[in-house]
């Protein structure tokens, strides 16, 4: 997957607003309407934009209660972690998962209506779960910062 320098700056525009037209994410990178959607349309379809989203609120939507999950599995088997990977994208509970190195496995962003709701889901997708040896759960107090933006390297001119 390779991009040039006009393609970094529509990615650079469309991270911060993916709502904007074609003519004005065109004008902004210096093309025109048409050669922006060529672009888009290739951008994803090679997997560079992975996903046009709108970031959603959970305590607006009734989810006010958010963990930072570290799980641990008994085993590192790849039947297990495929296992657990599945788990977590089949939960709408887990907004996020990751595999990871280190203390944990996996880190899970977890939302929830109440404590009562939490507790609900780890005895269900934690405790019921044989794989998995212990989980640590660190509430967030704050949200700082939120977003799916990643620096994007602009290509040398050739």
């Amino acid at each position: 997957m390779q991009y040039d320098r006009t393609d970094a700056r529509i990615l650079e525009i469309v991270q911060k607003n993916n709502r904007l037209t074609s003519e004005v994410i065109g004008e902004m990178a210096g093309l025109s309407a048409t050669a922006c959607q060529r672009r888009l349309k290739r951008l994803r379809s090679e997997g560079i934009i992975e996903a046009d989203v709108s970031i959603v609120s959970a305590k607006a939507v009734g989810r006010p209660i958010q963990m930072l999950v570290m799980v641990s599995l008994e085993r590192e088997r790849s039947d297990i972690i495929d296992r657990f990977k599945k788990a977590i994208k089949s939960s709408v509970e887990v907004v996020n998962g990751f595999y990871v190195t280190g203390d944990a496995d996996f880190v899970l962003y977890i939302t929830a209506r109440s404590m009562e709701d939490y507790e609900q889901f780890t005895r269900r997708f934690f405790y019921e779960n044989p794989n998995i040896k212990g989980f640590k759960t660190l509430v967030v107090v704050d949200r700082v910062k939120v977003g799916f933006a990643v620096p994007i390297e602009t290509p040398p001119e050739d």
